[in-house]
Parts: structure tokens; sequence; C-alpha cells
């Protein structure tokens, strides 16, 4: 199925709002200077003149979002600074000029739509004499519309920026100088002809082979703030474009840019003979924020504390921890040396902010005899980390009576001691819940149309036996959508694979009102760093079964390990409770590394056996940004070969993880996650587990906050 799909719930709708809501707090490196040139954003996306890369690069964490039309193309863009040194664009192209399939009845008239990828890593970052020098790879995962490499260099000159490059594939069909890499080897001297249809694999083959161009320009400041100017002579003679062969005549190309607060409007006149315009929206996911209506903290100078443990208001200290400090307690001990605190923090992402917060209540509700303070906070019912505060040193920084004050000074974090988990007893560990939630699902660059939704309500439902097992449910209400229109079936074809994921369109065209999810889980912890759960029912939309997770999770250590292993039957679209004969054992051994050289990423390489019974790997990496904000990307490598495989060759995706407090104006926790697969076929497909120990651990060594 050519089609990416998204899927989000009403929590994360939001991110489709996030040009109207978050504020950006100004950054040096994002501000123009009265002698500087602004980056901007190419035609196709990324940093660049019009059709030309610039070796420049945006703040890290810059993200634009980009709209730029012409006669032949559309393009639809998304970039993102990852790092200061790697700039990722992917993007969506409209070919004007040609029909999305020549079958009238599947497509209509539609246009041909494809998907891009493009890279750029800075190898020398500009100097006082030097150049930055970067190095860039367009299209290289896609059918190749424009797949090109390149190498270029950049130089500011007051408010001038000069631009110049060589480029190979796209970028160099001009063929105006003689390929150096020819003289190493002979098959460097052509290049394949033509587009992949396939698509989804890196033709490394073609990698700086073939034609080569020189391509360059220069970006004016004008005095006028927010305009500038751009001209630059590009390489390509658009006689190999997926539009056709185009008319060229000039390989100058100009063009102004109008900068209006985060918007950038751009004006062009291409091969002289086309117009062309476009419109980008940029933010920086490091400084995006929100402003906050909160109580201030607990103000402690000239407060009297009780006197004793005794003289404790404790249906008080109860509302004060859960109004002012976001901190919902389920059991606690008080004496006159310690007090243990069993809870969750429900409304502070910062957790230095939390445990301030917390730690002020405490210091002021408590008698000064009580030397520590201990939150243990849970998940699951199951104690994950003690906080140990010193009270003594926590009111010392927390008055300012010691010079350079910080709170996080007077705390540490441990692993709760088997004593402080047996001593566990929460007020309520039985009982029902209800909650309700819209979910989105949407999917776009189908042949049929080009953007399909579902939008509905997501009802769950539980009930806990006692704090260890428990019930869960969920059941989906389709309100709007218009999945009618999706005519991709799989039943009359033969496959290489069983179909464990190309027969989506049977799921999500059933009735309005479907079970998602029934089932029973255990989880507890297993030992010290150690922690386990059990489970069995309706495990997903596609999928039952039964399986058990266990997995090693130190206190703030930057390593984790589990391994899950389960047995599954694939339900059946036209019953409610049904399966089908289909069944698999399916788990993995993961381990979950977040490296110091690589600061605010975490990757997880997980190893073992998929739906399909297709084996390999499964990689996940993800960059997390200073706002919270969460961007990744994950691929699946397995003993399926790109043929066998179908389109799109290997399983592959992207998400955005965004915090649920930058689109309100209190304090929040929560997340809502936006994911993007390009095409979902059937090999390196795994489980969609309900419930996973790397999600209920996440406060033992916190990545996402």
């Amino acid at each position: 199925m050519a089609a990416p799909r998204f899927s989000f719930s009403l929590s994360t709708l939001a991110l489709a709002c996030m040009a109207a809501v978050p504020q950006t707090r100004a950054d040096e490196s994002d501000q123009p200077t009265s002698y500087s040139v602004t980056p901007s954003q190419m035609v196709q996306g990324g940093v660049g003149l019009w059709q030309t890369p610039t070796a420049r690069m945006m703040p890290e964490g810059a993200l634009s979002m980009s709209y730029t039309d012409n006669q032949e193309y559309r393009f639809m863009s998304v970039s993102l600074q990852l790092f200061p040194w790697m700039e990722a664009t992917a993007r969506y192209t409209d070919v004007r000029t040609r029909l999305y399939s020549n079958v009238a009845d599947f497509s209509g008239d539609q246009t041909l739509k494809d998907k891009g990828l493009d890279v750029k890593f800075r190898l020398w970052e500009e100097s006082y004499y030097l150049p930055d020098i970067s190095v860039g790879f367009r299209d290289f995962g896609g059918t190749g519309f424009f797949e090109s490499e390149f190498v270029n260099a950049s130089k500011a000159v007051g408010p001038f920026d000069f631009h110049l490059g060589l480029g190979w594939g796209h970028l160099g069909y001009q063929n105006d100088i003689t390929n150096p890499f020819c003289e190493l080897r002979d098959s460097f001297c052509e290049r394949p002809d033509g587009f992949s249809g396939r698509g989804g694999k890196v033709d490394y083959q073609n990698f700086f082979k073939g034609p080569m161009a020189v391509f360059g320009g220069v970006e004016y400041q004008t005095p006028l703030e927010g305009l500038s100017f751009k001209a630059e002579f590009e390489g390509n003679n658009y006689q190999q474009d997926r539009a056709g062969a185009l008319e060229q005549d000039s390989r100058w190309n100009f063009g102004a840019v109008y900068r209006w607060n985060n918007f950038d409007f751009s004006l062009n006149y291409q091969r002289g003979n086309t117009i062309g315009f476009g419109v980008s929206y940029k933010l920086n996911m490091h400084t995006v924020s929100q402003v906050k209506i909160d109580n201030p903290p607990r103000e402690i100078q000239g407060i009297k504390p009780p006197e004793n443990a005794a003289a404790v208001n404790r249906q008080k200290l109860y509302n004060d921890l859960r109004r002012n400090g976001g901190y919902v307690i389920t059991d606690l001990e008080i004496d006159d040396e310690q007090a243990t605190f069993y809870g969750l923090q429900t409304r502070y992402r910062d957790r230095n902010e939390g445990v301030e917060r917390v730690g002020r209540i405490l210091a002021s509700e408590l008698p000064e005899s009580i030397k520590q303070y201990h939150l243990v906070e849970q998940s699951n019912n199951v104690p994950m980390v003690d906080t140990v505060i010193d009270a003594d040193t926590f009111r010392e920084h927390a008055t300012y009576s010691v010079p350079e004050s910080s709170v996080e000074d007077t705390y540490r974090r441990v692993s709760p001691t088997q004593q402080q988990v047996d001593a566990y007893e929460p007020h309520r560990a039985t009982g029902a819940f209800f909650s309700t939630k819209f979910f989105w699902t949407q999917t776009f660059g189908n042949p049929e149309d080009f953007y399909l939704y579902q939008i509905g309500l997501l009802s769950s439902v539980g009930y806990k036996f006692n704090e260890h097992l428990g019930i869960y449910g969920g059941i989906r209400t389709t309100l709007l959508d218009n999945f009618d229109k999706f005519n991709f079936t799989v039943d009359a074809e033969e496959a290489f694979l069983p179909r464990v994921r190309t027969r989506v369109r049977e799921y999500v065209t059933g009735p309005m009102i479907t079970l998602d999810t029934v089932f029973m889980q255990w989880s507890d912890r297993l030992a010290d760093n150690w922690y386990y759960q059990g489970y069995g029912g309706y495990l997903e939309t596609m999928f039952g079964g039964v399986g058990g997770e266990i997995m090693y999770r130190p206190i703030d250590s930057n390593f984790a390990f589990g391994v899950d292993i389960n047995y599954v039957k694939q339900r059946d679209p036209d019953s409610t409770t049904a399966f089908m004969d289909y069944s698999a054992v399916t788990g993995f051994a993961s381990a979950y590394y977040q490296p110091d050289f690589l600061p605010d990423t975490r990757i997880r390489a997980s190893v073992g056996q998929f739906l399909a019974k297709d084996r390999g790997i499964n990689i996940d990496f993800a960059k997390r940004f200073d706002s919270g904000i969460v961007v990744g990307a994950f691929a699946s490598f397995t003993n399926v070969s790109s043929e066998e495989y179908g389109e799109g060759s290997f399983t592959k995706g992207f998400y955005v993880s965004v915090p649920l407090d930058l689109f309100i104006l209190q304090p929040a926790t929560g997340r809502g996650q936006f994911p993007w697969v390009p095409i979902a076929r059937d090999g390196g497909q795994m489980l969609n587990r309900p419930v996973q120990l790397i999600g209920v651990t996440e406060m033992r060594s916190p990545f996402l906050d």
C-alpha cells in the first residue's frame, strides 16, 4: 500500500496547530544581523537558493515547513536541523504533468505523488578566512526523481552570501566539468538512467557517478528588514525530469524572499521562462514554549513548621502537594526523623521544578526534626524512583541562605529499597476507571485520494483487581471519515509474506463501533533494577494473543535492556472477537543506549522475529530538544529481500513526540505522538504491544522529559 500513515489522538491534534499557539523565545543564533543573510528554504526544501542547496545550516532544532508551486511541480517539505552539523528534509512532490496511474477507476484524475528524503552534513564551519563546507545527498531513499549528490561552500561578505558547489545526478546533468572519480574507476563515468519504481532503497551504487556540473549563486540582504534577493546558476539541464523534458532558456534563476515574523514568502523566476512562488513557516524546537498560568512556588521564609510529626495536618499536606506541587500521594509514612511519600508527579515535566515545589511544601508543613524527605514515585503501582531530599540543606538553598543557591544540589535519585517496596500499600489498589479521547487517523499520498482521514472517539475502560493485576479495554467509535475511497485490496494478490499489515483496508473500513483492545496485564518488580510484565487478550487492532516482557533498567543509567516474547493470532476484520488461521511467535531482545557523544539522543536496537516470521533487526534513533519535543526515525532490516518485500524495499518510518503542555496554559505531563510510515508492507512489522516496559520505567532514566 503506497501510502504513509499518520495516527494520533486528539491530544496530538494540537501538533497541526503548532504554528498558531506556542511562543518561541528569542535566540541569538536565530537573529539576523544588519550585515548577514538569514538562510532560507529552496524550492524543494532544505536551506539553499532556488534549485540548488548551499553549505549553510539552520540553528540546531530549527524546523521549517514549506509549500512551493510552479507550472510543473508542487513541493510540500519539512526540513529539520537535527544537529548543528546535520540537516534532514522530507518532501512530497506533486508532478502536475502526470497522472498517478493509468487506471481511472483506481486513482481517477489525481496527479502523480512522490516522497523524497534529503540529508546534508557540514564538514567545516565558516571562520574568518574559510567558508562553510557541506556535503549532501538528495532523494537518496525514494524513487530518484531528484537523486543527486553535492559538495558546496558558502562564504559571507557583509550583506552578501556567496555559494559555489559541485553536483552529480540531477544537480549535474549539464555535464560541464569532468567527473574526477572517473580517474579512479570507469564505473564512475556513467550513471544509471531512469527512476526507481519500487523505491525505498538507498542507491549507493549511484553516488558521485555520471555527469557533473558547477552550480552556485549569491544572496543579498537588502537594507529593508526582512527582504533579501537570491540569484543562482544551476547545473541541471531539465532533460531527465519526471515531469518530462522541460525547456530551459537560461541556467540563471532569480527571486526574492520576504521574511515576516516566522514566515518566509518567496517569488522566483526559473529557467528563463517559469514563475514560481512559495511560503514557509519556521520554528525552533529547542526554544518553542508556552506561557503558563500557575501559582508561584511556596514561600518558606518566616513560616513556623509544626513541632512534631503528630501535629502535621495530613489532609492539608495532601491537598497542598497536589494543588501546588502536582504530586498525588498514594501512601505515606512520617516519623520524627524522616518522611516517605509514595505518589506520582502529575503536573510538572521539569523534574527539578516538581521536586523544588514539593520540597518547599514539605519544609513548611513538616517539623524541622525530620532530616530527610523521600519521594518514592511509582508507575503501575510499582515503586520506581526514590528522590531523597536533605531537609536542612534544602531549606538553606530554598531561602537563598547560601551563595549560588541551587535546589538541584539538595537531593539525589536512588532506586527504592526492598523495605520501601514492601511497605508500599496504596490507598486504592482496586477499582474501575473510564476515559474518552478523540482519535484522528490519516494517510497522505494515497492513489485514491491524496488525503484520507478517520475521526472518532476512543473510549478506555479498566478494572484493577489488586496492585499488579488489571483488565483494560478500548472501543473505537468512528464519527467521520472518507475511508470509503480506499480501493486498495490485497486479497487476490500473491505474496511472498503473510498479510500481516497490508490488509489494513479491511480493518479501517469496518463497522462504526469496533473493539480496539481488551487485555489483562500483570506487572511487578522482579528485583532491584529488574521489572517484568505478562499480558493476554486482544492486543492491537490486527492481532491478539499472550506475551511477556522483562527489563533491566538501572537508575539514571544511559543503558537498558529488555526481552519480550509473544504468541499471537490474526484477528478477523469481519468479526469483533473471532480470529483467523494465521498465528506467529514474535519477540525481541532490545538494547537502549543514550550515548554521551550524542547528547539528548537514544538508540534502540531490537533483534528477533517479526510478525510475518521474518527475522532481523529494528533500529530506532530519537533526538530530544530542549522544549521536550522528540523526533525519531526507525527502520527494520530482515532476511526478506527488497524484491520479496515489495514497494518501499524495507520497513521504515518517522515520528514526532510532543509534550502536551506546549499547547495549554497550565503545566501538564503527557505526550502525543505523530507517526509517519511512508509505506506499510508486511516485512519487518512489529506487534503494537499495548504496554511496554520502556515506557512504564521511563522515570528510572528519563529521556522524554
